[in-house]
């Protein structure tokens, strides 16, 4: 009787519907210069994702931290990190904390990642170690956040964690100043971007390029604006973030600028640009 029961919970388990595991879609935002928007853009794209009902994880890989403070996470609550997932000593669930944005989770970075080159200078997998602990994000644990888009936050140099980074991305977002030396700086992460598509993963892409710190009154911005549009061509965003003090301030108060001031146009343009995001995401699936 034991061993019938046995056979007919096996029958039954293996006749039952699996859960179906969601892969998210895992996007890079990366530029090797700083100071361009890379950050608030990672945060507040995120929200904005957030707000249309996707459910987003920022994976914070600047050894600075600030999408984390950004975020409101205090450093003493960093406990376990992205270093400790990329070093391999935790998994990245273990990194994942909430925010106070419904939807939003983030996993934390620590000064620690800034010797990360160092000491995995000789693994063999160093390029993947971030692509393999993506892989079991979404497992078929009803208790834990299936995840829709990922947002890789990269440091503003174009080192193994950028590699790590593009290694394990469907694509390639870049924020990008409205100043004089932008495209040079383009040119430059293309040429990553294409070595990294022909020796670590070939199905990366362009998925955008985002200009940012625009201001309509400055003849200099403008002229940025045309010159990218004519370099990259459709794969610049309508959606332009203007110069706004409140997208400023956001971040020492640990907000998005979403919740620090819905109303303002730099929460506007965030949503915007969320907007675009998912109607090109759309448009990939339906091809």
């Amino acid at each position: 009787m034991i061993e019938e029961i046995d056979k007919l919970d096996q029958e039954v388990r293996q006749s039952s519907p699996q859960p179906r595991v969601v892969r998210p879609r895992i996007i890079a935002l990366a530029n090797q210069k700083g100071g361009v928007g890379k950050t608030t853009t990672a945060i507040n794209l995120g929200t904005a994702l957030a707000a249309t009902g996707e459910h987003v994880l920022i994976v914070d890989l600047d050894p600075q931290g600030n999408a984390s403070t950004g975020l409101g996470i205090d450093r003493r609550s960093r406990e376990c990190s992205t270093y400790d997932v990329l070093i391999g000593e935790a998994g990245l669930r273990q990194a994942i904390l909430p925010t106070a944005v419904p939807r939003l989770h983030i996993a934390a970075s620590t000064m620690d990642l800034s010797g990360l080159e160092l000491e995995l200078g000789t693994e063999r997998d160093r390029a993947f170690r971030l692509r393999n602990a993506l892989s079991a994000l979404n497992g078929t644990n009803p208790d834990e956040a299936a995840y829709t888009y990922v947002l890789v936050d990269c440091p503003p140099s174009l080192n193994l964690i950028t590699v790590n980074a593009m290694a394990a991305a469907d694509a390639i977002l870049v924020p990008l100043q409205c100043e004089f030396f932008a495209l040079e700086g383009l040119s430059q992460l293309l040429q990553t971007v294409e070595q990294v598509r022909s020796t670590l993963n070939p199905e990366l892409t362009i998925h955008g390029v985002v200009l940012t710190m625009f201001d309509s009154r400055n003849n200099l911005s403008n002229q940025v604006v045309a010159d990218v549009r004519q370099f990259m061509g459709n794969k610049v965003y309508e959606t332009m973030i203007p110069r706004n003090v409140r997208i400023s301030e956001a971040p020492s108060h640990g907000k998005p600028v979403l919740v620090y001031d819905l109303k303002c146009a730099g929460s506007e343009a965030y949503l915007r640009l969320a907007t675009e995001v998912i109607q090109r995401e759309r448009e990939l699936r339906a091809s």
